[in-house]
């Protein structure tokens, strides 16, 4: 593939979502197993609670980086949702009870949101022309093949070594997709320039 971004985009995605398909088939079980007080309806909410949050700050965010022009401001908020959601299977090696879970979940909802429109904006203006379906094609191939691999994988972890080795491995699969990010970062023009490229108005005053 030529398109550099679009590869480093489609390369984040797949390490990113590799290391959450880790965690994605074995939550409930962590939760009822791992956590005290942990039950079904601890489950029920955790989950709610990051869908809640990703699908109340997904709009928002799109609004204030349409605001702005260029992939700076995009790909900032990609790599800071990605950072942010990296840390989050860390945290659960250190959850002990229900409200541990639920903190998680918020900072997972607000980095998704945050990383989502980051990376489909940055994808939709760079996606090469004539190409788009094989393009998108190609993430979503890869990042089925990535969770399917990382579901089976996650299984023989935990089963020989545990929670916390698996969550780790997740967590770091995560991280890497940072560090790809900061590689792209001589590709996204601006991003060197040291001024803040929002306007905090817009932030905390969203029209």
């Amino acid at each position: 593939m030529d398109n550099k971004i679009i590869k480093y985009l489609i390369l984040t995605d797949i390490a990113f979502w590799t290391g959450w398909g880790m965690i994605t088939p074995v939550f409930a079980i962590f939760i009822v197993d791992r956590i005290i007080g942990g039950t079904a309806l601890t489950v029920g909410i955790a989950i709610a609670i990051y869908y809640f949050l990703r699908a109340s700050l997904v709009f928002p965010f799109a609004s204030i980086l349409d605001k702005y022009s260029g992939d700076k401001d995009d790909y900032l908020f990609l790599v800071a949702g990605n950072f942010i959601s990296a840390l989050v299977p860390f945290g659960y090696i250190f959850a002990v009870f229900p409200w541990h879970i639920y903190l998680l979940q918020v900072f997972y909802g607000i980095g998704i949101a945050m990383s989502l429109v980051g990376w489909r904006a940055i994808f939709t203006r760079n996606i090469t022309k004539g190409k788009e379906a094989s393009q998108w094609a190609v993430d979503d191939a890869a990042l089925c093949f990535g969770t399917a691999v990382a579901g089976v994988v996650t299984g023989l972890i935990i089963t020989q070594w545990g929670y916390v080795v698996a969550f780790s491995v997740a967590g770091s699969f995560a991280m890497i997709s940072v560090v790809i990010l900061l590689r792209l970062r001589k590709e996204i023009e601006g991003v060197f320039n040291r001024k803040f490229p929002f306007n905090i108005r817009d932030i905390f005053h969203n029209r």
